[in-house]
């Protein structure tokens, strides 16, 4: 719901940055790769030592560059499969580093086992959700279906994330991890069911059979 909101408002913003990179040379994929290398970077480094507020700012900052690398390959006329797959395998890289770096902090100094095992349930039924609508799609079948797009399990972990680092209590977080966790199992067991239903679907006779 989020990515159909706001990527009209986003690809305004982002267009004259898009132009001046292309006009420098620099392509989509390049975009796409160094953005995210900051992400993993910001959450992999920052998260573990506890800086989860400006570990939040690096990670929002490249996670942006999902968006631009877009808006550039529609500018150079450039999207295609390829690009389509790049952009979701990395896209994948990027929501683990991000769960795996709170995982490791919760474990870790910020000592709220629970939190860190919602971090790596989270990480894991996330990973599913993407997988299930994937293997589903490549089946035929239409598994668009859930509350637990990939867009909203970030922003809401990264700002929960964010303000943690800035005195909110580690609790609020684990809570909101726990609440996606839930989300994400909810959305997994719809996306399950929506196959079944159409895998088993009885056709009806056509007229005059």
């Amino acid at each position: 719901m989020l990515n159909r909101h706001a990527r009209a408002l986003f690809t305004r913003i982002f267009t004259p940055a898009a132009r001046f990179l292309l006009a420098r040379g620099v392509s989509a994929d390049a975009v796409t790769i160094i953005g995210t290398l900051g992400v993993v970077l910001g959450a992999l480094i920052l998260f573990p030592m506890g800086e989860l507020f400006w570990g939040t700012m690096v990670i929002t900052l490249f996670v942006f560059s999902d968006v631009l690398d877009g808006v550039m390959a529609r500018i150079a006329g450039t999207t295609g499969r390829w690009g389509n797959f790049l952009d979701s395998t990395l896209d994948r890289v990027q929501d683990a580093a991000v769960f795996l770096g709170l995982m490791l902090w919760f474990f870790g100094a910020g000592d709220v086992w629970i939190a860190g095992v919602a971090a790596a349930a989270s990480l894991a039924l996330g990973m599913l959700v993407s997988y299930v609508r994937a293997k589903a799609e490549s089946l035929d079948f239409d598994a668009n279906t859930g509350i637990a797009e990939r867009a909203e399990r970030l922003v809401v972990t990264l700002v929960f994330a964010g303000l943690t680092g800035l005195g909110l209590n580690p609790w609020v977080l684990t809570v909101v991890l726990l609440l996606l966790t839930a989300a994400s199992a909810i959305t997994v067991g719809q996306r399950m069911v929506t196959v079944y239903r159409q895998s088993h679907r009885v056709r009806e006779p056509d007229d005059g059979q």
